[in-house]
């Protein structure tokens, strides 16, 4: 799919838009029913009242569920004599066949009224639509889908959903798509306004890390829009263009040279709809179009494999660690046990109970397994057969264990802010204070690089995980916030930051490290590359290559623990291994 963008000349020749003819009413074609209702039960947006219509073409008769699409501030496109047309448009290409029998939900966004006539109501249209997140997907999935669905027929899956938008309805139609691709598949957005309003500036540089997601999207938008104090529209639009192509997303990118208006959009957007449903009922599939071959994230996961469930149940899964034979550990702190993972049959089996809560798993090279109790304030190592445990520090709170190839001993005290040491026969010692040596908020997860010159330790409160040098007494110097991680959008309550916890590295030195925003792999100078999506819903707490040939990342999020085959190989935490110079 060739992008607009790439071939419009420095100096675009104004032309006038007119409405064609599936813009207007032509004789014979069965009109369908527009009907206006008012939503004020809102518990996304408490207090708000809204109004909304509902299109019911002619031929939906109830006897299986019809298509859906979303139109965001729903009254200049309910408007059958408005600057859009959208009824008598949808009423035209359904009864050509050139998109499918679909429900149309055109809605405003919410208002909280004035309490007396002298004050101003809150209008929540920019807090709604360029507001990042998913609060506007919530909305339409839990509040208003579910009020429509009282009266007709409307269908789940999300191959069947299209969103829609003009200005900031357009990058809320993205992005309601963009955080839940499982509700809505094909994007509609015209003269989209993908700039720094509310941090919608961040799609493209998203969109170019991390692993596609199943979305067609078609973009719209003009020479001479908006250059204002959030960006320039015009700019925007292109920079998400090449971004979605670079991604290897299906889009397609109509360049022209209206302003901020609707005159160009309402003339294609007959167009814009067939292009959108060309081919259903085929599904739209991640990552199938020409761009693909180039995102850099397909270097790294195996195209043929997705996330697969290990296992499930669980009351919490983290601390992930890998033996010499592939197999991986995982830990339940709520229920105070340790499972095993074969490398061979996937069986899962319980390895140890009773085991203080453990949180952070390393193996050391004798095949002894460490665990950070966190309940029982020690770190511990338990024999290769779990018969014996021996106690290597006490009174401190450990979260997370790191074991170097001499056997020190290396793990965080997320509570008092604090990285400790334990050398081989000695006693637990503190080589980096939070609070006094640096601002590492709540260090969490520490893993040594694979050739056991730096340390790495997450820092789970900001977006950064820190880098220290390792002295030969096991000191920790030169400590800095190397990696700079992505944050997720903008969230309900409180301040955003990246959870970052369980860390693993493959043999190019690459980091992976377990975030709210997916798996992020970090090159070697400590930037983003790529961002592998969650494989369920919650945070991933931990990471780590296992398997016979180590090609096999494991993830642990929520009550369950996933794998999924990688281009990629990883190492033995504790098996240095010289690492290839990197790019810088």
């Amino acid at each position: 799919m060739k992008l607009v963008a790439l071939l419009v000349p420095a100096v675009l020749c104004a032309q006038p838009y007119v409405l064609g003819p599936d813009s207007q009413v032509k004789p014979g074609i069965p009109k369908g029913k527009v009907t206006k209702y008012s939503w004020n039960a809102s518990t996304v947006f408490p207090g708000t009242t809204r109004d909304y219509w509902v299109y019911v073409p002619v031929q939906y008769d109830g006897s299986k569920p019809a298509c859906v699409m979303i139109f965001q501030d729903g009254a200049g496109f309910a408007d059958e004599s408005g600057a859009w047309r959208l009824p008598t448009v949808l009423d035209n290409l359904i009864q050509e066949g050139a998109m499918p029998v679909a429900i149309a939900i055109l809605i405003d966004p919410g208002v909280l009224p004035a309490a007396r006539p002298d004050q101003m109501a809150r209008y929540n249209r920019s807090y709604e639509y360029d507001g990042l997140g998913d609060r506007y997907a919530r909305f339409l999935t839990e509040e208003i889908l579910p009020e429509v669905g009282k009266q007709y027929r409307l269908s789940a899956d999300p191959n069947d959903r299209a969103i829609a938008g003009s200005s900031s309805g357009g990058i809320a139609a993205f992005n309601a798509a963009w955080e839940r691709p499982d509700a809505f598949r094909r994007v509609l957005s015209f003269i989209g306004s993908y700039t720094n309003l509310r941090g919608g500036d961040r799609f493209p540089n998203l969109i170019r890390k991390m692993e596609p997601k199943p979305i067609r999207v078609f973009l719209q938008d003009g020479s001479s829009d908006l250059n204002i104090y959030s960006g320039s529209w015009w700019m925007a639009n292109q920079s998400m263009a090449l971004a979605l192509d670079y991604a290897g997303y299906e889009v397609k990118f109509v360049a022209g040279t209206e302003a901020h208006n609707s005159q160009h959009g309402a003339a294609i957007l007959p167009e814009a709809l067939r292009w959108l449903w060309h081919d259903y009922p085929n599904p739209i599939v991640a990552g199938k179009s020409r761009g693909a071959e180039r995102h850099y994230i397909t270097e790294i996961l195996d195209p043929a494999t997705d996330w697969e469930l290990v296992g499930e149940g669980y009351q919490q899964t983290g601390g992930l660690a890998v033996d010499r034979g592939g197999n991986v550990f995982f830990s339940d702190p709520a229920a105070s046990r340790i499972y095993r993972a074969d490398a061979a049959t996937g069986k899962i089996t319980l390895f140890k109970e009773q085991t203080g809560g453990s949180r952070g798993l390393m193996f050391s090279p004798d095949g002894r397994l460490y665990a950070a109790e966190f309940d029982r304030k020690r770190v511990v190592a338990y024999s290769p057969d779990g018969a014996k445990l021996t106690v290597l520090a006490a009174g401190l709170q450990p979260n997370d264990v790191a074991v170097t190839s001499k056997g020190d001993v290396y793990f965080t005290d997320t509570r008092a802010q604090l990285l400790y040491q334990i050398p081989v026969g000695g006693k637990a010692r503190v080589v980096f204070d939070g609070k006094r040596d640096g601002n590492i908020v709540m260090p969490s997860g520490l893993r040594l690089t694979p050739d056991e010159a730096l340390l790495v330790v997450a820092d789970s409160y900001g977006r950064t995980a820190w880098s220290f040098h390792i002295e030969t007494d096991g000191s920790l110097t030169d400590g800095e916030p190397f990696y700079h991680l992505e944050l997720p959008d903008d969230v309900n309550t409180g301040p955003v930051h990246s959870s970052a916890e369980g860390m693993t590295f493959d043999t190019l030195g690459n980091l992976y490290i377990a975030t709210n925003l997916g798996i992020q792999i970090c090159d070697q100078p400590g930037r983003v590359n790529g961002i592998i999506r969650n494989p369920g819903p919650g945070d991933a707490a931990s990471v780590v290559f296992g398997g016979a040939d180590l090609k096999t990342i494991y993830a642990a999020v929520g009550t369950k623990v996933y794998k999924r085959t990688l281009r990629r190989t990883g190492v033995f935490p504790w098996q240095p291994v010289k690492l290839p110079k990197p790019q810088l």
